[in-house]
């Protein structure tokens, strides 16, 4: 992706997190970008088309992240375990998304058979965690999106409460977090 094609994203996202969809327009983005409007217009065709683009670049961003360090041949409670901590990483790093959990869903994206194969494709390791766990009998047989909910997206939101000050998560608090989580999903 260009360095151009990245400040842009870049900067729809900071401005979508102050102001909202309604409140940006193509030139408050340009100016944040530091480039000339016209320049927008050579990667995105329009504003809905610069939002669906920015929803892939955040989805692609959390992929990545959520998926560092994790192989498939570790124990499946390492593997959660990783991803747990990833994504703690993640949410309290300054690089992190900055929308809330609200403005991502309700991004506009496209809900074609496309789309919906590319998260598969960007979310494996996580649907291969869920599905060999309850192959095993280990998890609850719920939908993965359900699962996911339960277990890896407390780590997120935890994470930004506690880099907003709102709680303090201590390594303790930080482990029986991690241990809540995996129990969330598990058989019993």
């Amino acid at each position: 992706m260009s360095d151009k094609k990245t400040r842009i994203l870049e900067a729809t996202e900071k401005l979508l997190s102050q102001y909202g969809f309604h409140g940006i327009s193509m030139q408050m983005v340009a100016k944040e970008a530091g480039v000339a409007a016209g320049t927008i217009y050579r990667y995105f065709d329009d504003k809905n088309d610069l939002l669906h683009q920015l929803h892939h670049h955040i989805l692609s961003y959390v992929a990545e992240k959520l998926s560092q360090n994790v192989s498939d041949d570790m124990p499946l409670k390492c593997r959660f375990r990783t991803m747990w901590l990833n994504l703690w990483e993640m949410a309290t790093q300054d690089g992190a998304p900055l929308l809330t959990r609200g403005q991502f869903e309700n991004l506009p994206r496209s809900d074609s058979p496309e789309q919906q194969q590319l998260e598969k494709q960007l979310f494996a390791k996580v649907d291969r965690l869920f599905d060999e766990g309850k192959a095993q009998g280990l998890f609850k047989p719920l939908d993965n999106d359900i699962l996911s909910v339960l277990s890896l997206e407390p780590s997120a939101c935890l994470a930004r409460k506690h880099a907003n000050g709102i709680c303090t998560v201590t390594d303790d608090a930080l482990e029986a977090a991690i241990e809540a989580c995996w129990d969330a999903i598990l058989q019993h």
